[in-house]
């Protein structure tokens, strides 16, 4: 069996000076936050944005067919942006995230390694986790970073949010992304200032700024966006879904990040109790599961005692929701996650859903298209569609298919 030599290059210490660190798009939001808290810490990151047809033609060239459409993406983004002429190569190095399961979130990383092994085998790959992996690497999560992590997070689930919220109601063409603006530069003071723990008055003063956006009354469809995380996210991948859903008239409804970050943080917490394990693991896990939950329940507080936005879903009622059809020990990719929002979106009046459906990854066609049919016999009003995302799929067929569910939705009022 032919060996094939595999980029190895390690970031070190001397290259945090000078290096440019290139993150792929997937949440722009709470990425560009992200970045910012690195940058305190002398890191220079850039959120990438090329997304034309080249992107996925790189793609298809550097990975094996058979790899899953998001893997496919990031490899793509990396090799397009790599081979532009923007960046030195030699003062270049690409970041990439592991949550350490069993699917493409920690496996990514060994695909953009061989990727880029023949053409820039001086560039390092960055593993970014909490996990305790590539502990050789001088980039290191430290506690001080991890907490202003877990903020960015909290912070730009409520931007999102509330820019879903305004958006399709502005009166002003671009009130809400001035909004948007102010609020991520202000945020990036914020981090690098040690300003941020305050998240109440925060929170109250964001909230504030959006619900001072002039919108019409209007009363427009919401659309729940659900499906595998990089595709429900990434406007690369899902070709710009909560544009195109706000220009055909509707209100984009998507779940925040910190769910993913709970349902991670619980699934070895289910483990413990499905195995009968209590070791250090099991308990530090709980420990920040609690942590995590509790910020949450903060901020759906703040947005309710505000009362003009709606809040995003309990954790705890987004797993009680679970239970009714699926169990939480089933884990592989988003799991039993996607499930769980399908039902909790159609059980809270967001009965329009699009579950997004990337070539390849089998967990999701289990756990999301797989669990349509009972969830529309609990909830005979859900109108719910898969979308298929892959290499082949044309961006006139995707939006054909919404269009004609949202025409069924309208037919249903």
């Amino acid at each position: 069996m032919s060996s094939e030599r595999v980029n190895q290059t390690l970031f070190t210490e001397e290259m945090k000076k000078d290096y440019t660190i290139l993150v792929p798009d997937m949440l722009p939001i709470h990425f560009k936050l992200i970045a910012k808290v690195f940058e305190n810490y002398g890191y220079h990151m850039e959120l990438l944005t090329n997304d034309s047809r080249n992107v996925i033609d790189e793609g298809l060239k550097n990975t094996h067919n058979d790899t899953c459409y998001p893997a496919l993406l990031v490899i793509g983004q990396f090799m397009d942006a790599l081979k532009s002429g923007k960046y030195d190569v030699n003062k270049t190095a690409l970041l990439m995230s592991q949550t350490g399961g069993g699917c493409r979130a920690s496996n990514y990383i060994h695909l953009i390694r061989k990727a880029i092994s023949s053409q820039f085998p001086q560039i390092p790959v960055i593993s970014l986790n909490f996990s305790g992996l590539e502990k050789q690497q001088a980039f290191q999560i430290t506690a001080p970073i991890a907490i202003k992590l877990i903020y960015a997070v909290l912070y730009g689930d409520l931007l999102m949010l509330l820019y879903n919220q305004c958006l399709p109601y502005e009166v002003n063409k671009g009130d809400t992304d001035a909004v948007l603006e102010k609020w991520q530069k202000r945020l990036g003071k914020m981090f690098a200032a040690n300003k941020f723990f305050d998240t109440k008055r925060h929170y109250k003063a964001i909230l504030d700024d959006f619900a001072s956006i002039k919108r019409s009354s209007e009363k427009k469809p919401r659309v729940g966006i659900v499906g595998e995380i990089y595709v429900k996210y990434s406007p690369l991948a899902n070709n710009r879904l909560n544009e195109f859903l706000v220009s055909e008239g509707c209100e984009p409804n998507v779940p925040g990040l910190l769910d993913f970050v709970l349902y991670c943080a619980s699934d070895p917490v289910n483990d413990g109790k499905l195995y009968d394990r209590r070791d250090k693991g099991v308990l530090a896990y709980t420990i920040g599961y609690n942590v995590l939950y509790r910020y949450q329940k903060q901020q759906i507080k703040v947005i309710k005692e505000h009362g003009v936005f709606f809040p995003p879903h309990d954790f705890e009622e987004l797993r009680h929701y679970a239970d009714k059809y699926i169990n939480q020990g089933v884990k592989m990719g988003e799991g039993w996650l996607i499930t769980a929002e399908m039902a909790a979106l159609a059980e809270t009046g967001t009965e329009n859903i699009i579950c997004t459906q990337p070539f390849g990854c089998l967990p999701n066609h289990i756990v999301a298209k797989g669990m349509m049919r009972v969830i529309k016999e609990a909830y005979p009003e859900a109108n719910i569609v898969a979308i298929d995302y892959d290499p082949g799929a044309t961006k006139v067929n995707q939006e054909n298919r919404i269009k004609l569910m949202l025409a069924n939705a309208r037919r249903g009022k």
